[in-house]
C-alpha cells in the first residue's frame, strides 16, 4: 500500500496540537522528531547500541510532526482540512513555528527498511524490554521481552511518552487484572500489559491498519488469547468496568476521553494517561479531577508528561 507522509515543522510546545490535526484526519499514527528526545538519548552511553549515529536529528529546536495517509479517493480533502486547519493554528498560535506542510509518498516496503536502520532491543523501567523480531537479544534474569513490528501503526517504545506509559504499566498492572489501551497503535502497551500478568486486555483503535498490528503483534508475542484488538473510536466499545486505563496519544483527546474513562474505571482503577506536552498539564489534571480522577503520580521527561489517576471510590 501506498500512504502520503505529511510533514509539518513545529515546536515543542506545538506538537501535540499538530499531531491532534493529523489523528482527526485519520492518520495511521503520528511521528514526532524532537531533537531534544534525540539530544537526550545520545547522552546516554547505552544508546549507542540501538541508534545508528546520524540516524536522528539533534540539530536546533524545529520539532518535526509526521502523520501517514492511506493514497485513495478522500486524501484531497484531508488534506486540504490539515492545510486549513494548520492555517488557523498558526493565526492563533504565532509561537509555534512555520506549520507549513510538507508532502511525501512512502510504501510499507520503505517504511519497514527505514525502522530497520536504528529500531534496536531497548530497554524501558526496571525489567522490560522491547525489541523488534528481526533482532536477537538474549535475555537477562527478570527480563520481561516484547517483540514489537511497528508496521505503519508506529509505537516501538523510543518515544518518551510510550516509555513513559511502560513504566507506569510495569508499577500498576497486578496479575488477573483488566486493562483497557486506547489508541492501540502497534499494540506495544496492550502486548507489555499481557506480558506483565494482565488477564484481559482490550485494544481500541479508529485505524484498522492498527487493530491488524496489534493483532499480529500480540499473536507473535503468545498474549493473542490475553490481547482482543477492535475498531473503536476512544471508549465507546467498552461495555464493563476495568482496573486500567492507558492511553498515550495527545492531551486534547484525554481530554474530551475524560468522562469516559471515569464511567469505565473500577472505583480506585488507575486512568495512565500520556503524550501530555507540559504546557497541557494543569488541562489535564483540572479535567480528571473534574471527573473525579485523583492523580496519585506524575512522570516527565524532556517535554512529555504522564499522569497516574485514580478514580475516586
Amino acid at each position: 500500500m501506498d500512504w502520503m507522509e505529511l510533514k509539518i515543522n513545529t515546536t515543542a510546545e506545538g506538537c501535540d496540537l499538530v499531531a491532534n490535526i493529523l489523528y482527526d484526519a485519520g492518520a495511521a499514527g503520528v511521528v514526532i522528531e524532537d531533537p531534544e528526545d534525540a539530544r537526550a538519548l545520545l547522552r546516554q552511553k547505552e544508546s549507542w547500541d540501538y541508534i545508528e549515529p546520524g540516524a536522528l536529528n539533534t540539530e536546533g529546536d524545529i520539532v518535526t510532526v509526521k502523520g501517514y495517509l492511506p493514497i485513495n479517493d478522500s486524501l484531497g480533502d484531508l488534506v486540504k482540512m490539515v492545510r486549513e486547519r494548520l492555517t488557523d493554528l498558526a493565526f492563533c498560535e504565532p509561537g509555534f513555528g512555520p506549520l507549513e506542510l510538507a508532502t511525501g509518498t512512502v510504501n510499507d516496503r520503505d517504511w519497514a527498511e527505514c525502522w530497520k536502520k536504528y529500531y534496536k532491543p531497548l530497554r524501558i523501567g526496571r525489567n522490560i524490554v522491547i525489541k523488534p523480531s528481526w533482532e536477537d537479544y538474549r535475555p537477562k534474569e527478570g527480563d520481561i521481552v516484547a517483540a514489537i513490528d511497528p508496521g505503519m501503526a508506529f509505537g516501538t517504545g523510543t518515544h518518551e511518552s510510550t516509555a513513559l506509559c511502560i513504566e507506569f504499566l510495569e508499577k500498576y498492572i497486578s496479575k488477573g487484572c483488566r486493562v483497557i489501551d486506547v489508541g492501540c497503535g502497534s499494540g506495544i502497551l496492550s502486548v507489555v500489559a499481557a506480558k506483565l500478568g494482565a488477564g484481559i486486555v482490550e485494544a481500541y483503535d479508529l485505524q484498522a491498519e492498527a487493530v491488524d498490528i496489534t493483532r499480529e503483534n500480540a499473536r507473535q508475542n503468545g498474549v493473542d488469547r490475553v490481547v482482543k484488538a477492535q475498531r473503536a473510536n476512544l471508549l465507546d466499545a467498552a461495555k464493563d468496568r476495568v482496573d486500567i486505563i492507558v492511553s498515550n496519544i495527545v492531551a486534547d483527546v484525554i481530554i474530551r476521553m475524560s468522562p469516559q474513562a471515569a464511567r469505565h474505571l473500577k472505583p480506585g482503577g488507575i486512568f495512565i494517561a500520556s503524550g501530555i506536552i507540559r504546557d497541557r498539564r494543569g488541562e489535564v489534571y483540572a479535567s480528571l479531577e473534574y471527573y473525579g480522577m485523583a492523580v496519585v503520580e506524575e512522570l516527565r521527561r524532556g517535554e512529555w508528561i504522564a499522569l497516574a489517576a485514580m478514580l475516586k471510590g
